[in-house]
């Protein structure tokens, strides 16, 4: 199968969906791959890196012409779309249930499209699970990034001028990337508070060292395969009002809250920000998806009379040559699967091609 690579064009994103190693795999499976000229540039891969790896290289353009199926990262733009050949296959993040109208025109030019970030979390699909690769980064990253905008230090001082007391930290959800920043946060010796709607989560957040703040009443809380589906407004009510303690008392509060492909739950209100320590450093990352603070806005710095609120959206991508190999081997497990040398084979009784190809035959399947 003719695949195809191309620079991503998005703001911020300096990952490449395919790196030299996996292009390695990929043609000794059979496959052809094409690669825009300086796709991986941002990630550190050169043209000449991926050409001894048995890649094709050439313009923008070419590669369109020449490429079945698309590797793509971030959610594919307008633009984009439109540039493709009809009947080009794409796999890429696409969040189809904040993108409806991007999943229709990708429709209306006969594109298969598979979700890489609609994959069942099952054990079949760990290794090609995006969500967790990116988030790991992701979450370490917001913690390094809390720290260097805090205008304290983490860990605990004694110095003959007195002793400094070490950060107090809190992170909002005990998922992936908020695992990764409760165990962050602690090495690099700060006290951690984490609070989570899965009460399930609170013996991880324990063994990792850091305190689990109870919610009671999470009856309400829709779970599906691990990740939440559906909160209601009771429960976030009940959340706010058990964590808001320890939030005005936080140096950093991070916050990783989701629900299943749609908009973030709000859950730090402009009120409470108004009361929090001046100096608080807030990062929001579920920023792309509306934000989990109330003052959130993607991509900006917001100061709240002393209190930065950031919404990063590009975490995972700051981290560019980690996040690109382990994107790029998620999407080869992916292909493993999905596909032959042949090309791609549509088994739909199958969990994780049903689950994740969200556009087939002109019409959109979600």
């Amino acid at each position: 199968m003719k695949l195809g690579v191309l620079k991503e064009t998005a703001s911020r994103e300096r990952r490449v969906a395919a790196v030299p190693a996996v292009v390695a795999k990929l043609v000794s499976a059979g496959h052809t791959v094409h690669i825009e000229s300086g796709a991986g540039l941002h990630a550190g891969y050169t043209d000449e890196m991926y050409q001894a790896q048995g890649a094709v290289l050439g313009s923008r353009q070419a590669v369109i012409d020449s490429a079945e199926c698309m590797l793509h990262v971030a959610v594919p733009s307008t633009e984009e779309i439109d540039s493709l050949r009809r009947g080009t296959s794409i796999i890429s993040y696409i969040y189809p249930k904040r993108h409806p109208q991007l999943l229709e025109q990708m429709a209306s030019i006969g594109a298969d499209v598979f979700a890489m970030d609609a994959l069942p979390r099952t054990t079949r699909a760990q290794t090609m699970d995006v969500l967790s690769s990116q988030n790991n980064l992701a979450g370490y990253k917001a913690v390094v990034l809390g720290a260097a905008e805090l205008g304290r230090i983490f860990p605990l001082m004694m110095t003959a001028a007195g002793t400094v007391p070490p950060a107090k930290v809190l992170i909002y959800g005990a998922g992936v990337a908020g695992l990764q920043a409760i165990a962050t946060a602690r090495r690099l010796g700060a006290q951690v508070e984490v609070t989570d709607v899965r009460p399930e989560t609170k013996e991880q957040v324990e063994s990792l060292g850091a305190k689990f703040i109870t919610v009671e009443g999470l009856d309400a809380v829709n779970v599906q395969g691990g990740y939440v589906a559906a909160v209601g407004s009771d429960v976030l009510d009940r959340q706010r009002t058990a964590v808001e303690k320890s939030l005005l008392q936080a140096d950093l509060v991070i916050s990783t809250a989701l629900v299943t492909g749609g908009k973030a739950p709000v859950l730090i209100t402009a009120d409470q920000v108004s009361r929090m320590k001046r100096g608080a450093v807030i990062i929001d990352m579920a920023a792309e998806a509306g934000g989990n603070c109330e003052l959130t806005r993607a991509d900006d710095r917001i100061d709240a009379n002393g209190v930065l609120v950031l919404g990063p959206t590009d975490l995972a991508s700051s981290a560019a040559q980690n996040a690109s190999e382990l994107y790029a081997k998620n999407v080869l497990a992916f292909l493993s699967h999905i596909a032959t040398a042949d090309g791609i084979t549509y088994d739909l009784s199958d969990e994780i091609t049903s689950a994740t190809l969200v556009v087939h035959n002109g019409q959109v399947r979600i």
